[in-house]
């Protein structure tokens, strides 16, 4: 995640606090020098930077704090709740017209993941029972229709586009709402052109098409990994434009991520998405709270609950469960249950959802998923019987299999240990879960 070189500082930072019984204001301020450092390092903008460790200052040098029972964590709970309101405190979310149709207007520089946004939103909308039509303005990028076009076929969402001579994305916007309007669509979604820089050719026809489809909300993308350019670029489109709320993407990067601790802070502007992968599922309405809990290492189980509820079906946990509560979990099981898993997202990104699992030093070695695709390999090329029962995996069965997925037989083997010993794992665990009204949601658990 964006985050992760800020979480290990801000984790390093507690960890000395929550060391010490009682706290002076020296250890304090010493101790918020070090978290104002760690967010300069991650480009958070400088006057975000002094107005947020003013505030903390104010809070944690006081008589209650330092003169209470454990000054460490109330120290670490102001930081979480002033990280909170510098986030932007509640969810916001998007909003509706009155009558339909609900027109959103994506912009923002070239580059920035405008259209994938719009495919994504177009996508999770539908899933909630919307009626949407991806409107194609981007006339100028070369591809940029066909892109949508294909986007919209993988989310069975209609795409309406025009090739006007000359490039006229005002009339193709025009004639996009009377199209949604004739054929029931109760959302409008229009992918704007941008540019390599904002420029007064670009925001006079954003303004044009702003006048002319009255958009319910314009929502700016802006590009994580840009750092603070990102918020120089939504204080230009606000004033320029204005925007309802702000997209960031590409948060799943490897970027210093001071772009969305600043860019609400800066604009005034809601957070409104946050897009955390390449895959079309991989966007997430931003809860400032949450994202506050990631960014100082506390997780985010509620998120990954909610990925969990959208990709694991209920039925197949509850018939797994007891699967392995009468010892009859098998390697077909476990694949089944795996492919799920994966598709929740990459499992880093999984992972920093968990508390307390950035402390765990797990590297890239240890989540590397093509290790995943060599266990699926080891498992798909067994037979059913062998998958059912591993017991009848002889010798020259182990070779046939290793030659089969491209393994060696010790890699067989490790598996099938491995497989035992989560299967000991998991018989444990659903122990603790025997209460149906308790049962936990995730799989095999």
């Amino acid at each position: 995640m964006a985050f992760d070189n800020l979480t290990s500082k801000l984790q390093e930072v507690f960890k000395k606090l929550r060391g010490k019984g009682r706290l002076t204001e020296k250890d304090v301020t010493g101790a918020l020098r070090e978290v104002k450092l760690a967010l300069l390092e991650a480009d958070v903008n400088f006057r975000v930077v002094k107005d947020f460790i003013a505030s903390i200052t104010a809070r944690a040098t006081g008589h209650d704090v330092l003169e209470g029972l454990n000054p460490g964590q109330q120290v670490i709970k102001i930081v979480h709740q002033e990280l909170i309101t510098l986030l932007g405190s509640t969810n916001s979310m998007i909003t509706y017209a009155s009558k339909p149709p609900t027109i959103y207007m994506v912009v923002g520089l070239q580059g920035a993941g405008k259209t994938t946004f719009s495919g994504k939103l177009a996508g999770q909308l539908r899933k909630q029972g919307k009626r949407p039509l991806l409107v194609a303005c981007d006339v100028y990028r070369p591809a940029a229709v066909k892109q949508l076009q294909v986007l919209g076929r993988g989310l069975n969402v209609p795409v309406f586009a025009l090739s006007p001579d000359p490039p006229d994305p005002v009339a193709i916007a025009g004639q996009s709402l009377a199209h949604a309007k004739e054929n029931g669509y109760d959302l409008v979604i229009i992918d704007t052109a941008g540019r390599l820089h904002i420029d007064e050719e670009m925001m006079d026809e954003l303004k044009r098409l702003k006048s002319e489809v009255r958009p319910q909300e314009i929502l700016l993308v802006v590009d994580a990994m840009t750092g603070q350019d990102a918020v120089t670029v939504a204080e230009h489109f606000d004033k320029g434009l204005g925007v309802d709320g702000i997209v960031l993407s590409k948060l799943d990067g490897d970027t210093r991520g001071g772009a969305a601790l600043s860019v609400r802070h800066v604009t005034g502007k809601p957070i409104k998405f946050a897009s955390m992968g390449e895959k079309l599922e991989d966007l997430q309405a931003f809860y400032p709270e949450r994202m506050a809990s990631r960014i100082l290492g506390m997780g985010d189980v509620l998120s990954l609950i909610e990925k969990a509820e959208q990709t694991i079906d209920a039925k197949e946990a509850m018939a797994l469960e007891k699967k392995i509560r009468s010892n009859a979990f098998t390697l077909q099981d476990f694949l089944n249950n795996m492919q799920q898993v994966k598709k929740m997202g990459p499992l880093k990104n999984l992972l920093g959802m968990i508390p307390g699992m950035n402390q765990m030093n797990v590297d890239e070695s240890q989540i590397n998923e093509d290790a995943l695709k060599h266990v699926e390999a080891v498992i798909l090329s067994m037979t059913p019987a062998e998958r059912a029962d591993p017991g009848l995996l002889n010798g020259s069965r182990k070779r046939r299999v290793a030659a089969g997925s491209g393994c060696s037989i010790q890699d067989v083997n490790r598996l099938l240990k491995q497989f035992e010993e989560m299967k000991k794992m998991m018989k444990q665990l659903t122990g603790f879960s025997h209460d149906k009204k308790k049962r936990s949601w995730f799989p095999g658990m």
